[in-house]
């Protein structure tokens, strides 16, 4: 018989003891025995968060060989690929090689293909090998494995999308599914990042929502990037703009907006001091969706309070009901959508 473990994961936090996986500082990720409520997959593929593969692709200055280094590291440091710089993850896909007999009754089996819906920063991992690093795209090939909690979500891959198209967008699956519930018709959208993989997912939603009397307008800094988005017709306006320069970008919606300011700004770039550009857009009274795992709760808090906006801000959450579901068939829904993706993530 296996040991019990705990269903939060606390049993695999070996550093300090008594907080869950996520801000733990090590963990457990000896696999060769499970305990009753985990699963143990072989990992093919980890997806790694954008404002972390960012700063890593930095601090190694982009060479290759560097980048492997400090993602061996990491792991071999803290039992999990959570960055100590940006405390972020991403995510895996793999094939499910054990169950715990406590998660027997659930619908998968050995063999199956799953992507993993939550964070490498609370995911024990081991890496055996890192085979390939497609830092344009930000996910490493590797051979390895990964535990997954009984509280742990994850999704089967489905048959119709590509794995490197499905772990691309299930990463920031919470994006989209959020922005869903979070924009009404009519609603002035302001997109913060949204040439990037989960600002046109939330650009696609918010279209879609606010519908032909509201206004959808997307703020990225590449010209490239630019012109692919205006490609897919998403933002009734794209403007770009360095989102560091909070004044810069107040005036430029200012304008754009004749004076209302955005209901709903939605942040998802991977750089630091954003928070300030995301507040002023927004309208008294209004939303601010902070997806960005850069952002610095300090610096949205006080930055508030300091120019005396009441704004409501919310904490993007990796997860949504159903969230892995509604962002696949978005990709079903619309061909120009998937194609979009599959230019940048397939066969990369």
């Amino acid at each position: 018989m296996a040991k019990p473990g705990n269903p939060f994961g606390a049993h695999r936090v070996i550093e300090p003891k008594g907080v869950l996986p996520q801000p733990a500082i090590k963990v457990d990720n000896d696999m060769s025995e499970i305990y009753d409520n985990e699963i143990l997959v072989d990992v093919d593929i980890l997806n790694i968060d954008s404002a972390s593969f960012t700063q890593i692709k930095q601090q190694a200055n982009g060479d290759v060989e560097e980048i492997k280094k400090i993602m061996l590291d990491i792991v071999a440091r803290f039992g999990k690929h959570k960055n100590p710089v940006t405390g972020s993850g991403g995510m895996f896909i793999g094939r499910v090689a054990k169950i715990g007999e406590k998660l027997a009754h659930r619908d998968l089996k050995v063999g199956d293909k799953i992507a993993s819906l939550v964070s490498l920063s609370l995911t024990p991992l081991r890496i055996d090998e890192i085979i390939e690093v497609k830092k344009d795209i930000d996910q490493v090939r590797i051979k390895g494995q990964a535990i997954l909690f009984e509280s742990g979500i994850y999704a089967k891959l489905p048959t119709d999308i590509p794995e490197e198209l499905s772990l691309a967008v299930l990463d920031v699956a919470g994006a989209p599914a959020q922005t869903a519930r979070l924009v009404k018709p009519g609603d002035t959208v302001v997109i913060i990042g949204a040439t990037g993989k989960s600002g046109v997912l939330c650009a696609y939603e918010a279209k879609k929502r606010a519908g032909i009397t509201g206004k959808v307008i997307g703020i990225g800094t590449n010209p490239k990037k630019i012109e692919d988005l205006k490609s897919l017709n998403l933002c009734d306006e794209i403007l770009k703009l360095d989102c560091t320069d909070a004044l810069s970008c107040y005036d430029a919606i200012l304008k754009s907006t004749n004076g209302k300011l955005a209901d709903l700004v939605i942040n998802c770039v991977n750089i630091e001091n954003t928070e300030m550009a995301s507040i002023l857009m927004c309208r008294d009274g209004g939303t601010v969706y902070f997806f960005s795992m850069a952002t610095s709760f300090t610096k949205a808090a006080l930055g508030a309070e300091g120019v005396g906006k009441d704004v409501t801000m919310l904490i993007g959450n990796g997860y949504a009901k159903d969230h892995a579901e509604i962002t696949i068939n978005l990709l079903r829904e619309s061909p120009e959508l998937r194609k979009f993706y599959e230019t940048k993530y397939v066969n990369k």
